[in-house]
């Protein structure tokens, strides 16, 4: 079981207008004041807590004017108490968490989650907290995860800020710190070492050296946390403006190597080219860029997950396929193989969805294909089987293979940018003549069965593909050129 919670640090000081800011946003959300008001008549405490007034402040502090997201609420009042006080009031509500004391409500369109006070206890072998309901909101802070959630403002008319941990200040100084100590509060739920990690790219926050000790010494704890979790978490740090600062606090205090070891793996490997320090390096620079390219698409969707995780992953095949070459040199040949199926079984054990496994596996097989193209003695034939093998994730490549030149030679990076965009001219003017995302054969599988009078089964099958070939292999046909090949090939099959 934890140990009590230490007691709450000297609050850092905070500017008077700061709060004031935080108190004055409240009252921008009718939906608050109002849940204030109903709280207040039936004798009830009831407080804005946790992200929504880090976020508050966060958006005032950008020149905003409104309590951002879904709303978070903490309360004197039991579950079924406050179940009594939304009913007539709420459109909906919701009781999956009630078990933990949360009760979820849609009030004019707006999200609350409103949560009784907890004075949890953690079983340090499941994660599991044993619940138990408390009746002090500052103890009721204290078990939260980090000091910039652990603040709230009443809803009652005084909108008193109550901040015993110094967590305004704690933003305000972009630090992340633990309200207790932070090995106790990593011990009771390790899955907040990667919230840590998350918060350094979604806040910028940078953590205090305890904060970091802990997380380090406490890494193989993330052990007793589900994939899916851990899932979650990395994904919402990838997503992220910048992540490159919070996935270097994620390998170096060894969280990485319990969840995510293929990465860390990579700073033992020398690149190739000797521009780089090691490949995890060269990874890193690789998802910078992409993320850049991404948001510069209008047309990307950013931001791209399967996009961001293929950039940071792709060259995971590296240690597995690294020889020392004469000269000096190192190669890594096949790696993109390597490194596709070790995607697809990392992603797998995280509980990734199969169609992001499969496009992250298959963009890290395919991210070398363009080195091939030398200074564009490509066929017409092999630009089609390029875009063909790439699909609908063609436009992914593209900030894939752009990304992966990082070389400091100026004009070697200008004269691969210059490679590829001939590449991706000669797939346009391809692609004006051909519909180069659904090359199909020129004949059907109708069309077949009649030509060589046969019903369904395998030697259909057989004989699409072979017509798929010749349609990369030559381009369009004319029916009778596609014929006379099918009835040819046809005639030496079977003979």
């Amino acid at each position: 079981m934890s140990a009590t919670p230490s007691s709450p640090a000297e609050p850092q000081p905070v500017p008077p207008a700061v709060q004031e800011t935080v108190r004055n946003l409240v009252e921008l959300s009718p939906v608050l004041t109002e849940l204030g008001q109903r709280f207040a008549a039936a004798g009830f405490e009831a407080h804005l807590v946790g992200g929504s007034v880090r976020d508050a402040l966060l958006a005032a502090g950008a020149g905003g004017s409104r309590v951002p997201g879904d709303l978070d609420v903490t309360t004197d009042a039991r579950p079924e108490q406050v179940l009594g006080l939304l009913r007539g009031w709420a459109r909906s509500t919701w009781n999956t968490g009630i078990a933990f004391g949360t009760v979820g409500a849609d009030v004019g369109g707006t999200r609350v989650e409103i949560t009784t006070y907890r004075a949890d206890r953690y079983d340090r072998e499941s994660r599991n907290p044993e619940v138990a309901w408390g009746d002090s909101l500052v103890d009721d802070l204290v078990r939260r995860d980090f000091t910039v959630n652990a603040m709230a403002v009443s809803l009652g008319p005084d909108r008193t800020v109550t901040d015993p941990f110094g967590g305004l200040g704690d933003l305000l100084a972009r630090r992340l710190r633990t309200p207790g100590a932070a090995v106790e509060s990593f011990a009771d739920d390790p899955l907040r070492m990667l919230r840590a990690v998350r918060f350094v790219a979604q806040l910028g926050l940078t953590p205090d050296d305890d904060v970091v000790a802990a997380m380090t010494s406490l890494s193989g704890e993330l052990a007793r946390i589900t994939p899916e979790r851990v899932q979650t978490e990395l994904s919402k740090t990838l997503l992220q403006d910048s992540p490159r600062a919070a996935l270097e606090l994620f390998v170096s205090t060894g969280l990485a190597d319990v969840v995510l070891p293929e990465l860390p793996a990579l700073r033992m490997e020398i690149d190739e080219h000797h521009q780089h320090k090691d490949v995890y390096t060269h990874s890193l620079t690789v998802l910078d860029q992409a993320i850049e390219l991404e948001r510069a698409d209008p047309g990307s969707g950013s931001p791209d997950l399967v996009l961001r995780l293929a950039a940071l992953l792709h060259d995971i095949g590296k240690p597995a396929t690294r020889r020392h070459e004469p000269r000096g040199r190192v190669s890594f040949h096949h790696h993109e193989v390597v490194g596709a199926k070790l995607v697809r079984k990392r992603l797998l054990a995280l509980r990734y969805p199969k169609d992001v496994v499969e496009a992250v596996s298959r963009l890290t097989f395919l991210h070398l294909r363009f080195h091939g193209y030398g200074r564009g003695e490509w066929t017409d034939s092999a630009v089609r089987r390029y875009v063909t093998d790439a699909g609908d994730l063609l436009p992914r490549l593209h900030k894939l293979v752009r990304s992966d030149s990082t070389t400091r030679n100026r004009k070697r990076a200008a004269a691969l940018a210059a490679t590829y965009d001939s590449l991706e001219k000669r797939i346009s003017e391809l692609a004006a003549q051909e519909d180069l995302a659904r090359v199909r054969p020129d004949l059907d599988g109708n069309a077949i069965m009649e030509i060589l009078g046969l019903g369904p089964g395998p030697e259909v099958g057989a004989a699409w593909r072979f017509l798929k070939e010749l349609r990369l292999e030559r381009g369009p046909l004319e029916p009778e050129e596609a014929e006379a090949a099918l009835r040819s090939w046809w005639a030496e099959r079977s003979g």
